[in-house]
């Protein structure tokens, strides 16, 4: 009953996924009718001689109306507040801060207490208190403007609109003061007015307007009104057509074979947004969403029935599923953005990230057959959908081949190299066929293409982030895991040294029969290196760690015995938990043994108690049994090694013998059922087996001593 909850559970939440992937495909559409037909501007019509199927406006260019607009604001006047309170408080400021310096200032400098010339009654010092508030008073009737950023560099023959008392007037910028020159005003005419009143030299004049900080009461009164501004330039923006003239029904637009020049490349694009935008209108809008849904459905069922059918194991995996879902729907989601955007080019994407992502964690077949689905669902928001997939498909090749295995970071770059490389080609080939001249090249294209190939190196990071979202394992980590400096590894060498140099014999021998027969010979040597250490619990009680004759067995019974030897597994696959080793790794320790039984403890008490009743369950191994082809080489490699150490002699028979037995003993106890090997992949592993053995265990010669000796 679980198992059937489970089995439809995963199923109803895997058309979930699908739907959902269909659903947000869909949603990015664009809300109106594709275009039939496919055009480049500079190259022959390939169709047949068009005629407009109705009226429709000529659209002008983004680029016509960019510079229609900026030529329109060029002759904008923007809009200025003249502030009539601001000179009041900075000129009573003035006032103030002068005469409070009185004291100071006459001990300073002398001329200031001199009468005045023609009114005796007034010093110099108030005289220029009267005609300072004066000059300010001029200064800001005159008007001080501030300017925003984008006005500083104006010229003084800018127009301005200048609001005073519920008035607009319209005025030059060089008829009003900014603040260096309103102070540049003040100061000039304070230092003839000293001059003319007094015989102080120009060094002390200087000095004492420098004194006063002039530029304390300077303080813009002419403000930029960035409100009124930005409404009346909205204004006027809207004011622009944003066509420039129009095509009737039945006029011939373009002949088969006529250059698309400018302007008939203008009239098409026309054409084509007024086409697409009519069918999404009225009744038409609801056939062109059935047709994304029938269209986009469609590769998504492709999807669906690929991993079904040649893909099982990752078909009934959510995770697996999810993933891929993802990788796909991304890359789409990307590709719209580009279509959308006028300067974020399909090109910079880089689409070649999901072959290789998925090649490293599946398999090169499931990573191309989605990057092509991936790239033709894309082609529908590109301009030019038969140049994107002519070069796109063949870079997921590239991207494969180049990145067969990713074990260093260096052949990532490599592979970047690699596929600007074939990009390069594969455009510029594109484009001489097409033009028939190089001077036509674009240019800018390789630029787009050096910066795809930069985004390549994204793979690295993200490899590493999907392996700890969705519990993938990629080769990368596979030789980190590998490294016999390895935490776990290195105390297996210290602790049970036999154990652990019949693991590094068993990766040998299995790395070789998975290459012979096919597979992922890293997984099975990092598998190897960790399926015993499970031994570190109790290294003295097997054999290969038992020094000077000590055996800790002789007194115990054989099932305590044999409890001891199976509870290896268990301690690890604890151990592995532990140490956060991934699951395909704790497979290989889990199946390693499979449901065999302890032989030589349970042979041993059948032989000494033939009558008894035998509890089997107290001699076996939990299992499971090997599920995949590098679990199942290694059950047989690790029996054939520890059982190759016990041989009296090394002679090829005996080799043959010892291995035809193991294996064959392993098949007859169904040990194997589960894998999925050919009894031809059997007969291979069993041939690289016993090659290895005799390789290793070759008879060698003995060296002559040394008779004479001078």
């Amino acid at each position: 009953m679980f198992d059937t909850f489970k089995k439809y559970s995963i199923a109803i939440n895997r058309i979930v996924l699908f739907i959902a992937a269909i659903a947000v495909v869909i949603y990015i559409f664009p809300r109106q009718g594709k275009f039939q037909y496919e055009y480049i501007k500079g190259k022959p019509w390939a169709h047949n001689t068009l005629i407009a199927p109705f009226d429709f406006p000529i659209y002008k260019t983004q680029g016509e109306l960019k510079t229609e607009r900026e030529n329109t604001l060029s002759s904008f006047n923007p809009y200025f507040n003249f502030q009539n309170d601001v000179d009041q408080e900075y000129i009573a400021l003035f006032e103030k801060d002068y005469n409070a310096s009185r004291a100071r200032l006459y001990s300073k400098y002398s001329f200031l207490s001199a009468p005045l010339p023609g009114n005796p009654e007034y010093d110099i010092f108030s005289g220029l208190r009267s005609h300072t508030k004066k000059l300010l008073a001029d200064i800001y009737n005159k008007g001080i403007i501030s300017l925003p950023e984008e006005y500083q560099d104006k010229p003084a023959t800018l127009v301005l609109t200048v609001v005073k008392d519920n008035f607009a007037e319209r005025n030059e910028l060089g008829q009003y003061h900014n603040y260096p020159s309103a102070y540049q005003y003040l100061a000039k005419a304070l230092s003839a007015y000293i001059s003319n009143r007094s015989e102080a030299n120009r060094a002390t004049i200087d000095q004492f307007i420098n004194e006063l900080q002039l530029n304390k009461y300077l303080e813009a009164n002419l403000v930029y009104d960035e409100e009124r501004s930005m409404q009346e330039k909205e204004k006027i923006l809207a004011d622009i057509s944003l066509t420039g003239g129009i095509v009737l029904s039945g006029q011939r637009i373009i002949d088969t074979g006529e250059l698309i020049s400018e302007e008939s490349g203008k009239i098409l694009d026309s054409l084509k947004t007024e086409y697409e935008g009519r069918l999404g209108k009225g009744t038409n809008h609801y056939f062109v969403l059935l047709g994304q849904i029938l269209m986009v459905s469609f590769f998504f069922v492709i999807i669906y029935f690929f991993l079904y059918f040649f893909r099982n194991d990752e078909f009934n995996n959510l995770k697996s599923v999810f993933f891929l879902l993802m990788m796909v729907v991304t890359m789409v989601v990307l590709a719209q953005v580009a279509g959308k955007s006028e300067v974020f080019s399909p090109y910079i994407i880089p689409f070649a990230i999901l072959p290789i992502i998925v090649r490293v964690f599946f398999d090169s077949r499931l990573a191309f057959f989605l990057h092509v689905t991936t790239i033709l669902l894309s082609a529908f928001f590109v301009s030019n959908s038969f140049e994107f997939v002519i070069i796109q498909v063949p870079i997921g090749l590239v991207a494969m081949y180049s990145l067969y295995r990713m074990v260093r970071r260096s052949q990532l770059v490599r592979a970047a190299v690699f596929i600007i490389v074939s990009y390069s080609l594969l455009y510029t080939g594109l484009a001489l066929w097409q033009e028939g001249d190089i001077s036509k090249i674009d240019y800018n294209m390789f630029f787009k293409i050096v910066i795809n190939g930069g985004l390549l190196l994204l793979v690295y990071p993200m490899i590493y982030i999907f392996e700890k979202l969705f519990g993938f394992l990629s080769d990368v980590t596979l030789v980190e895991l590998s490294d016999t400096n390895h935490p776990v590894l290195r105390r297996l060498a210290e602790k049970a040294p036999g154990t652990f140099q019949h693991s590094i014999q068993v990766g040998n021998l299995a790395q070789e029969a998975v290459y012979t027969i096919g597979g992922n010979p890293l997984l099975v040597r990092t598998g190897a290196m960790y399926h015993d250490i499970g031994k570190l619990s109790a290294p003295i009680f097997f054999t290969e760690n038992q020094a000077n004759g000590i055996n800790p067995h002789a007194d115990l019974p054989y099932e305590e015995s044999a409890q001891i030897i199976i509870s290896h597994v268990e301690s690890g696959v604890k151990l592995a938990q532990k140490e956060k080793l991934p699951r395909q790794i704790i497979d290989f320790i889990e199946t390693h043994h499979g449901t065999m039984k302890a032989k030589y403890f349970y042979n041993s008490y059948l032989n000494e108690s033939p009558d008894a009743e035998v509890d089997v369950t107290l001699f076996s191994y939990p299992g499971p049994t090997p599920f995949s082809k590098e679990t199942a080489v290694l059950m047989m490699a690790d029996s054939v090694e520890a059982a190759s150490r016990s041989l009296k002699s090394y002679s090829d028979n005996e080799i043959d013998r010892l291995v035809e037995s193991i294996i064959d003993a392993q098949i007859a106890d169904n040990q194997l059922i589960e894998a999925p090997i050919t009894f031809k992949e059997i007969t291979l592993v069993k041939d690289v087996f016993k090659q290895k053995l005799k390789n290793i265990y070759h008879a060698r010669i003995e060296y002559p001593e040394l008779k004479n000796k001078k």
